[in-house]
């Protein structure tokens, strides 16, 4: 699948999306050990401001209006209007820089990431997605085109750590069974969850679907639930404490 822009547009489809997409406290516990010392951060393509550290001086970077009205809802500071391949900042501004889940709605991501290097004097930890790891959440067998989706999108963890360069490290971040940030592998344990019209609009890769699809994939799923056929494959998950998935932080030093 070729994807001509991956950029979602959060102006138009954004206005509910911090309601769904917040802060879960385990995984936030990993970026921050991995910020370190760190006490001036910028966060690009920083959204409503989730998993930005309350006791440290952050700088947010946001190109979308209405992601910049939601910080201000939730008491975040606010953010600069600005774009990931060109940040307005000096060279080696920042003791670390931070990208949670956004350099695949990137049109350069490697641009994107030689400036996260240029202007930070110590890590940057990018969250994102392993696109070669995907198959192994259940929704790969109901929205296989959705899953075809995310794969043109998702950079490859090895695209990621080449832009970087540096001394890089992969995490694989386990996913709490009451994951409180709503992608998609959050619901692991809660598929109901995908039935819910404001939840799939708060998971990007929706917005790419043609037509009517997204529709037929959400009845399919909710058929195998009425009929006890999804929990009969994988109602395992319902009581699985974590799920270590596709989720991944690399973080260059």
């Amino acid at each position: 699948m070729q994807i001509s822009n991956p950029a979602f547009n959060y102006d138009a489809h954004g206005h509910q999306y911090a309601g769904h997409r917040r802060t879960d406290p385990r995984i936030e516990a990993y970026v921050h050990k991995a910020l370190g010392a760190a006490q001036t951060i910028l966060n690009v393509g920083a959204g409503a401001g989730s998993y930005e550290p309350a006791d440290r001086y952050v700088v947010a970077v946001e190109p979308s209006a209405v992601m910049r009205a939601q910080r201000l809802e939730r008491g975040k500071v606010p953010a600069i209007n600005a774009k990931a391949d060109h940040l307005p900042f000096d060279d080696g501004s920042f003791d670390a820089c931070m990208a949670m889940v956004t350099v695949h709605h990137w049109p350069d991501i490697e641009k994107g990431l030689a400036e996260l290097r240029r202007v930070t004097r110590g890590p940057v930890v990018v969250m994102s997605f392993d696109p070669d790891a995907l198959e192994v959440f259940w929704n790969a067998q109901y929205f296989p085109e959705l899953i075809a989706v995310e794969r043109a999108r998702y950079p490859t963890i090895q695209r990621i750590t080449a832009a970087l360069g540096g001394q890089t490290e992969v995490i694989p971040v386990p996913i709490p069974l009451d994951c409180v940030d709503g992608f998609q592998e959050a619901f692991y344990g809660r598929p109901e969850a995908f039935l819910e019209p404001q939840v799939r609009k708060a998971q990007s890769a929706w917005g790419f679907l043609p037509e009517g699809l997204e529709e037929i994939l959400a009845s399919r799923l909710a058929e195998e639930l009425a009929s006890g056929e999804w929990d009969r494959k994988f109602g395992h998950f319902r009581t699985e404490p974590f799920f270590t998935g596709a989720l991944r932080l690399v973080v260059s030093r």
